[in-house]
């Protein structure tokens, strides 16, 4: 099977886009999850920690 411009352009216009999707909403629900103000409270602190 050759992979030329166009197959690979419809691809990507089709299943990367939907692949690109699910991967921003995973990430979306992964930081707004019950459990996650504590580790994002603590990230949003390191620039001002004293060493």
């Amino acid at each position: 099977m050759e992979l030329d411009y166009q197959s690979m352009r419809t691809f990507a216009d089709s299943w990367g886009l939907v692949y690109m999707v699910a991967i921003f909403v995973a990430v979306v629900i992964w930081t707004m999850r019950p459990g996650s103000k504590k580790s994002s409270e603590d990230a949003a602190r390191i620039p001002f920690k004293e060493d």
